[in-house]
């Protein structure tokens, strides 16, 4: 039967609707699109070629091809000529009364073999199904959206509890002839993947629009910090303003849940009509993603001379870091609590930069040289005269208010005290000290050689100078700073967790698996890891503290730790660092 989808009807030919209609024709289907009128009809004739092109000049296509497949679209606002139609895509704005009078009419008109597909985000397809008189043929199915990588392979269908198995079976077979992987979801709220998206992408709108970072910060931090294929703010203009925001209505809506409830920002720009990438400006002017009015970074103070920087800890960050100080020319010392473990970091440093010589990453000469420049010390004193410290001993606030205080009496003034923390208030830091215009959050990623994101934290009472002082540091490094101000989580765990957090909840309270959840988000949406092999890298001990901080600081019932994530960690599961998480490891 998948063979017998020979003739397609689109209806809407948004951006979805679009993309969908590319994708059908360039397999060789015959597509009709259709509109409600003759100007819409001709922006998305525009489009479509504009798509059909774009894609010949990235896969060097010749001319021929791209003539062949527009020459296999044709277009109508005649609903009532869709008796052809093998299958009926529907891919209107995200209502239901819109949606279910789209199918309504192709029902009418149709034959009665013809299939439905349902391109919602946050509906039912039950409820459009039962309002559209073909339950039974009835399907949801998300094909590539804009915003997606365009490798993306997965898709998820969901069908009605009545949806004919042939149905099923078909529609399964014709995804997989248009060369992509169908993924069977239950009939929920955004599926998988529209459920954790938009939330984090609505959670990424707030942060801006409460000004907590800029633009190019957040989306930089994102992809950075967390290697996705494109920053939060940048997606949403990829997928639509107009489009996410009629999401996330239907999704709170359905869940009531704070996340889902749209960000007044994303409001206010549709209203304005800044929809994105459709409308050439959005969060960023397109095309080329330039600036936008009035993003300009501000003027920055002039920084702190640095010559010798200071190291307190001797765990695994802080250790990368030295490293990373040391490479980067800076007499660097590292005090650790004891002797043994001082000896204990100078030899997990050598040992680091010993597979970079091996690997051919640096030079025996520069090894040499970069062990001259480090001090690995037991005694505080070491520091006294560093002009910037980096505190990176354990989470927990109590011991870094101890370190501050310490670092406050022995390092002369003018010294810029840092703290790494990953979820604690750096606050909380500073006003441990008498100075706390000179203590900043310089937040490296682990591991700290090799990822370039540093989130630098400031707080009411942190100093300019200070700031840029650990910007320029930052940069000498080799990193990328990112600026925001002291809240839990920062940016990157602030809209990483909740996000981990619902993928875990979404396990815990429907039939979905592990597995697909982690598929569907990276051979659907481009992520490097899913949310589960993620947590499992991170160590569920360590995910739980953040989330739980995330939960303390906020009063935000909706961050409380997943229950699942609780029960692992309680029952010894801590990720792949002893072999049991989420997934199963080997351990050597």
């Amino acid at each position: 039967m998948a063979a017998g989808f020979n003739t397609a009807w689109v209806v809407g030919l948004g951006s979805v609707g679009c993309a969908t209609a590319v994708l059908l024709a360039k397999k060789g289907i015959r597509v009709v699109g259709v509109e409600s009128g003759t100007a819409t009809l001709t922006t998305a004739n525009r489009r479509i070629s504009q798509l059909v092109h774009a894609e010949a000049r990235a896969g060097a296509h010749p001319i021929p091809w791209t003539r062949e497949v527009l020459q296999r679209i044709e277009f109508t606002t005649r609903m009532d000529r869709a008796r052809p139609a093998d299958i009926v895509f529907e891919a209107v704005p995200e209502n239901l009364t819109a949606k279910t009078d789209v199918l309504s009419t192709a029902n009418t008109h149709c034959r009665p073999d013809t299939v439905f597909a349902t391109a919602t985000m946050a509906l039912s397809v039950t409820g459009i199904a039962s309002r559209s008189g073909r339950m039974p043929r009835t399907v949801g199915l998300t094909l590539r959206k804009p915003g997606q990588v365009a490798t993306g392979t997965v898709v998820e269908l969901a069908c009605t509890p009545v949806t004919d198995r042939d149905v099923r079976t078909a529609v399964r077979e014709f995804v997989q002839d248009l060369d992509l992987v169908p993924v069977e979801v239950p009939d929920q709220a955004g599926f998988i993947g529209n459920a954790l998206l938009l939330g984090y992408l609505n959670n990424a709108a707030a942060m801006y629009g409460a000004g907590y970072a800029s633009r190019d910060d957040i989306d930089t931090a994102m992809t950075l910090g967390c290697g996705l294929p494109i920053g939060p703010l940048a997606q949403l203009d990829r997928m639509g303003i107009d489009a996410v925001l009629d999401g996330l209505t239907a999704l709170h809506e359905r869940t009531g849940s704070r996340e889902h409830r749209p960000a007044p920002l994303l409001t206010t720009m549709a209203a304005a009509g800044l929809l994105g990438e459709k409308t050439g400006n959005g969060f960023y002017q397109h095309p080329a993603g330039a600036p936008s009015a009035g993003t300009a970074a501000p003027a920055l103070s002039a920084s702190r001379p640095v010559g010798r920087v200071g190291v307190i800890g001797a765990g695994t960050m802080a250790t990368g870091i030295a490293e990373v100080l040391a490479t980067a020319g800076y007499a660097t010392t590292l005090v650790a609590r004891n002797g043994v473990r001082a000896k204990e970091a100078r030899v997990a440093v050598e040992r680091s930069l010993e597979r970079r010589v091996r690997r051919g990453r640096m030079t025996g000469d520069a090894l040499d040289a970069s062990i001259d420049r480090l001090t690995c010390q037991a005694e505080f004193g070491a520091v006294a005269e560093c002009d910037v410290v980096i505190e990176a001993v354990v989470e927990d606030i109590a011991v870094k208010r101890e370190v501050f205080r310490a670092l406050d009496r022995l390092t002369r003034a003018g010294s810029v005290l840092m703290t790494t923390t990953s979820s604690l208030s750096v606050l909380d830091c500073a006003t441990a000290t008498g100075r706390p215009e000179d203590v900043v959050g310089m937040h490296f990623f682990n591991p700290a050689p090799a990822m370039r994101l540093v989130e630098v934290v400031r707080t009411f009472l942190t100093a300019p100078d200070a700031v840029a002082t650990a910007r320029a540091l930052a940069t000498a490094l080799g990193k990328r700073p990112v600026d925001c101000t002291d809240r839990t989580g920062f940016v990157v765990n602030a809209l990483l967790f909740p996000y981990l957090n619902n993928a875990v909840t979404m396990v815990e309270q429907r039939h979905v698996t592990v597995a697909d959840v982690d598929r569907v988000m990276t051979e659907g949406h481009g992520y490097p890891m899913g949310p589960f092999r993620l947590l499992d890298a991170i160590g569920l001990d360590v995910s739980l503290v953040i989330q739980r901080s995330l939960h303390e600081a906020l009063a935000d019932p909706a961050l409380a730790p997943a229950r699942y994530l609780t029960d692992l960690v309680r029952a010894g599961h801590l990720g792949r660092k002893n072999g049991r998480g989420f997934h199963g490891y080997e351990t050597v």
